[in-house]
């Protein structure tokens, strides 16, 4: 292991409480992006420059990564003396005129979107009204736009049998659609609207609930052509008695069964299929986090991996149905359109350490590349509960990343314990969920950052967590934390419906005309 100051070894070997903690800043390799200058040999560069709080572990290791690629050499511009003959002149005086037409065009497509789009960012546009508000305040209760469309078009997948619920406004509740009248093309609609993309439509089917519920929302088919929430009210029966259950998109199917066997730290190797969600990410042809596949647009990752100068979309590749780091030499990746780190992200404790990635281009789904169920309001997941890890972090601690994928089980911690003073101490806040063993042995570790946790319940694998942070890897008393994510799927499906043109034009201009 490399140390940054001899004290942290020193704690380290003594047992100290606070050892290192595994995030993904400090360990890319050292020929990414920084020209490294010559230093004293005991000294390393640090990214981000430390900041040390008294409370959280303090000691973050530079980790070796697998590259699994050559570095990518960026073309440099051609030098001024180019222009010494009158071809070259007259070129370069092309150019000089294309350049300036091109920000010309770049202004005034900048000045028609200032004019035309009052709400940029995240914020989202009361329909005509020009009011912007913020995807929180959606379906809230409260009518924030004039016209209430903030609470018109609410609806959501209740529970591990994706039970459709809708939220009327007039009651203030949630209700169950009732499956009389129920069609694929309303489906289709309800999907959209909660962010997903048509053609990833799965299924609509009626399904008797679990529980009894007493008050439904009944389609009126006498209403006429007009729009699916008008036709919708609230009403105290259903004559068929089964509520609509339904599938946004295929996903949490893996031909893994659930018997616990293999480790990520001391190394055992995953199966081909077992983990289609998996995905790597990486920054010039190097494993830097993992990340799980929830649509074929979207991965959820950790905050923590896209902080600071990596939080540019254009860095990161993103590898699908992969099982070692070698294969990415073969293929190019998915290039990042967007990524949108949670807005109450603290680096500091590692509080809503969550983010998405847009990919550009929509990946193609198939027996080893698939997306994780995101977990619905109203799973809960008890302690002992079954979790799996999977991610190319380091074997051991202090190693270097894996190039194979590899697994392993660890049950769900109840956080009492976890923040009791022999474990972390009051650490673990309620946006974080605890899984490993209290004895030690197997645990996530380096290069695992963002990664899933996820459990498979009424034979669907759910994303519970992602790898967040912990103390060591696989050390006594110092378990896994994890992202937790069912504390964050309201904000990962709005952020899904919104629209980042804006932005994203932006990057795209920074971009062409970066030095």
């Amino acid at each position: 292991m490399q140390c940054l100051v001899e004290t942290a070894c020193l704690g380290l070997r003594s047992g100290a409480s606070l050892p290192p903690y595994y995030e993904n800043h400090g360990y890319q390799p050292e020929n990414v992006y920084i020209s490294r200058q010559p230093v004293d040999a005991n000294v390393y560069p640090q990214y981000p420059p430390p900041y040390y709080p008294p409370s959280v572990p303090h000691y973050v290791p530079r980790v070796p990564v697998h590259q699994s690629a050559p570095p990518v050499v960026q073309p440099k511009p051609p030098s001024a003396k180019m222009c010494t003959s009158e071809v070259k002149k007259a070129l370069c005086i092309i150019l000089s005129v294309a350049i300036i037409l091109s920000g010309a065009i770049t202004a005034a497509v900048l000045i028609w979107y200032f004019v035309a789009n009052s709400c940029l960012g995240s914020s989202i546009e009361c329909g005509s009204s020009g009011t912007c508000v913020s995807p929180s305040q959606w379906c809230d209760g409260v009518a924030h736009c004039s016209n209430g469309e903030d609470e018109n078009r609410c609806v959501r997948l209740y529970g591990p049998n994706f039970i459709l619920e809708v939220y009327s406004s007039i009651s203030k509740s949630w209700y169950p659609v009732c499956k009389d009248d129920w069609n694929e093309n309303y489906g289709k609609i309800a999907c959209k609207d909660m962010g997903y993309n048509v053609n990833t439509y799965y299924s609509s089917k009626g399904i008797t609930p679990e529980r009894g519920f007493t008050s439904f929302m009944r389609l009126n088919t006498s209403a006429g052509n007009i729009d699916l929430y008008k036709k919708l009210y609230n009403s105290d029966s259903c004559v068929s008695g089964a509520v609509v259950s339904l599938r946004c998109t295929k996903c949490g199917l893996s031909r893994k069964n659930a018997n616990p066997a293999g480790r990520i730290v001391g190394g055992s190797a995953a199966v081909l299929r077992d983990w289609p969600w998996q995905v790597s990410l990486q920054v010039e042809g190097s494993h830097i986090c993992g990340g799980s596949i929830i649509t074929p647009e979207w991965i959820v990752t950790a905050a923590h991996c896209v902080e600071g100068q990596f939080s540019s979309p254009y860095y990161w590749r993103v590898y699908a149905g992969i099982l070692k780091q070698t294969e990415t030499r073969y293929g190019s990746g998915s290039r990042v359109e967007k990524i949108i780190s949670h807005p109450n992200y603290d680096s500091d404790t590692k509080d809503n350490d969550v983010a998405l990635m847009k990919l550009q281009t929509p990946l193609t789904i198939t027996d080893t590349v698939a997306p994780v169920c995101l977990p619905n309001p109203g799973m809960m997941f008890q302690p002992d509960q079954q979790c799996w890890i999977s991610g190319w972090g380091a074997e051991y601690q202090g190693g270097k990343t894996s190039d194979v994928l590899n697994a392993v089980m660890v049950p769900l911690i109840e956080r009492s314990i976890c923040n009791s003073a022999k474990f972390y101490n009051g650490l673990v806040l309620p946006t974080m969920i605890c899984a490993g063993y209290l004895e030690g042995g197997k645990d996530s570790c380096q290069g695992d950052s963002g990664g899933p946790l996820v459990t498979e319940k009424n034979s669907v694998w759910w994303l519970v967590g992602d790898t967040s942070w912990g103390t060591g890897c696989a050390s006594r008393r110092r378990p896994g934390v994890y992202g937790n994510m069912t504390m964050f799927t309201d904000w990962i499906y709005r952020n899904m419906q919104v629209k980042y043109i804006f932005m994203l034009f932006l990057q795209h201009f920074i971009q062409a005309y970066r030095v």
